[in-house]
């Protein structure tokens, strides 16, 4: 098991991020919110997990072991696979996420594409019990200043692949439409959002 890697950033995806560990080039697949904070050529360490199939080796990587955690805790429930588990880390926060499986809240768990009503009930009867441990207990922190999360968020795009013009676009559209009050990681998923609207 690769439990966690440590090196330099070769190069940022929309998807994933190659970080060179020894010499050698490793792909680890992660959410967008985790791939803002990365910059080529600079040190990154992310928690991982190696997920081995017949046919592949494909590394998931995290911001921190608790995410990694709950990862894995997503996949002891029948139906959900690397990629859904990925999928709902990637559009709720982790302490959101807990949340919604230890409140039992259906309506959040359905916002992640994959998920209908009945897999987020199923998530909830099978979790909510055991992600007690993984709920942060202390206060969230002050939300950066709408003009720190504008040019993180532009500066993640472009880093991303997308022009500046795009990225500046995007990020004025979500703020534009009432996004001023998000944090970092949620003006980041709204402007990717927005940006496959128009592709």
């Amino acid at each position: 098991m690769i439990s966690s890697v440590r090196g330099t950033v070769l190069s940022v995806g929309l998807d994933h991020a190659v970080v060179e560990v020894g010499g050698v080039g490793l792909a680890v697949h992660t959410v967008p919110a985790t791939l803002a904070t990365l910059r080529r050529g600079e040190q990154a360490q992310l928690a991982t997990t190696l997920v081995v199939r017949e046919d592949s080796l494909t590394l998931y990587g995290f911001a921190d072991a608790d995410a990694r955690v709950l990862f894995g805790l997503l996949q002891t429930v029948s139906g959900v696979g690397p990629r859904l588990a990925l999928s709902a880390l990637a559009v709720l926060e982790p302490d959101a996420l807990c949340r919604a499986l230890a409140d039992g809240n259906v309506t959040t768990l359905t916002q992640v594409p994959g998920i209908g009503r009945k897999g987020a009930e199923r998530l909830i009867i099978e979790l909510r019990d055991k992600v007690g441990a993984l709920t942060p207990a202390t206060a969230p922190a002050a939300a950066p200043s709408a003009d720190h999360a504008r040019s993180q968020v532009a500066e993640a795009l472009a880093g991303l692949g997308f022009t500046a013009k795009q990225a500046d676009q995007a990020v004025e559209s979500v703020l534009a439409d009432g996004g001023a009050e998000l944090d970092t990681p949620a003006l980041l998923r709204r402007a990717l959002a927005t940006l496959g609207r128009k592709r």
